[in-house]
């Protein structure tokens, strides 16, 4: 009696409802499994480049606040690479070159202020670009997988149907299977969406942070450009 009992739990779990599901059930799963597993991947990594773009900012406008001149900022790139910060000053720093290399020619309608935050702008869009990379497939699992799950929840309750019709019964030995592949569906797109979910307003966030960052730095470095070389 206690072995039938096993065996029954056992035809009954999760484990056992997949291996017997059927093809399109089965691929809906293999979907979101994998679509779980990568929205991991990309938490996990963005953590940490959020992390090294945070403290490598940090580290380096104190360096930039203590230093005498911008030629010697300059002169520690690899120590600050990971700095989007950095980037945004190396920008400045190099078109402030270009436009005093280029005082005696007409610069156009734009003045030598205006050319240098045009300059910063782009940069600043470029750093925030590569930020969201990874972001677009967070929201795209947190907007999707529900459905994906549904529509696996859709196709076990249409086989547990078709079963009823062909076998003229509706026992539970008949229905469960396919209610349980219904449901395993389900649950599993709710898990592949809620934390890509989560992780996508966390991240979008902090690149709302790190761009109202690199912003503010862009205008303090446009001000220091036209006090002292413009």
């Amino acid at each position: 009696m206690g072995e039938e009992a096993v065996q029954v739990a056992a035809d009954f779990s999760a484990w056992h409802a997949i291996m017997s599901a059927g093809l399109v059930v089965k691929f809906t799963f293999l979907l979101l499994v994998g679509m779980s597993i990568f929205s991991w991947l990309i938490i996990f990594k963005k953590k940490k480049i959020f992390g090294d773009i945070f403290s490598s900012n940090s580290d380096f406008q104190k360096a930039f606040l203590d230093a005498s001149t911008m030629d010697e900022i300059a002169e520690k790139s690899k120590e600050y690479k990971k700095s989007a910060s950095f980037h945004i000053f190396l920008t400045g720093f190099k078109e402030i070159k270009k436009i005093k290399g280029a005082e005696k020619q007409n610069s156009g309608f734009l003045t030598k202020g205006e050319t240098l935050e045009r300059a910063l702008k782009n940069s600043v869009e470029d750093r925030v670009m590569e930020a969201e990379k990874g972001l677009a497939f967070l929201a795209t699992t947190g907007s999707t997988a529900p459905f994906i799950g549904l529509f696996g929840t859709v196709w076990g309750i249409m086989s547990s149907f078709q079963k009823i019709g062909l076998m003229k019964s509706a026992s539970l030995a008949v229905v469960a299977p396919g209610i349980s592949e219904a449901l395993i569906a389900t649950a599993v797109g709710l898990a592949a969406a809620i934390p890509a979910t989560i992780a996508y307003n966390h991240y979008l966030g902090k690149i709302k942070k790190l761009e109202h960052d690199l912003s503010s730095f862009a205008n303090d470095l446009v001000n220091i450009a036209e006090r002292n070389f413009f």
